[in-house]
């Protein structure tokens, strides 16, 4: 379509491009090695009373599962013909469990938990899983330094667009 402008606003007579600040407020993705985790921490202690009233309500009392799925257990079991999935035995990387955790939950308000508040829930599901102690802050230095048991369980793409 010769002379079609890019701008669904000028194309199809509505719409407009976003602001730097309406991209920014989108703009929260975390990687695996937590590049551009925000500043902030979370206890253990303060995950567990957030996860009780944030969390528990789908995810079970010790996130053993209900409405939600489970987020603890099934550590051996992806080999087996009744795999069980959950942040200790699936989820590869720590710092995208918070950004999961910031963008989508709790279900009923995403990205309502500050970043403390998410470095907390995601110490306490840590905790829960046996990957961190009882006495665990998580941060953007302790956070990527934990190792998920299946870290090494996922083929690498080997697109060359895809690195």
């Amino acid at each position: 379509m010769a002379g079609a402008s890019t701008h669904a606003g000028e194309r199809f007579g509505f719409g407009r491009a976003p602001t730097a600040d309406e991209v920014a407020g989108w703009n929260i993705d975390i990687d695996r090695d937590g590049r551009k985790l925000p500043p902030g921490q979370g206890s253990v202690a303060k995950g567990r009373a957030l996860f009780t009233a944030q969390c528990a309500a789908c995810h079970g009392a010790k996130g053993e599962g209900g409405i939600g799925d489970g987020l603890v257990g099934g550590r051996g079991s992806l080999a087996s013909a009744k795999p069980i999935k959950t942040v200790g035995s699936f989820w590869p990387y720590a710092p995208t469990l918070f950004d999961y955790i910031r963008r989508a939950m709790p279900m009923n308000a995403p990205q309502s938990l500050s970043p403390d508040e998410t470095y907390a829930v995601v110490a306490y599901i840590l905790n829960l899983n046996g990957l961190v102690a009882d006495d665990a802050v998580m941060d953007a230095g302790t956070l990527p330094a934990v190792t998920m048991p299946n870290r090494n369980g996922f083929v690498p793409d080997p697109r060359p667009d895809v690195r």
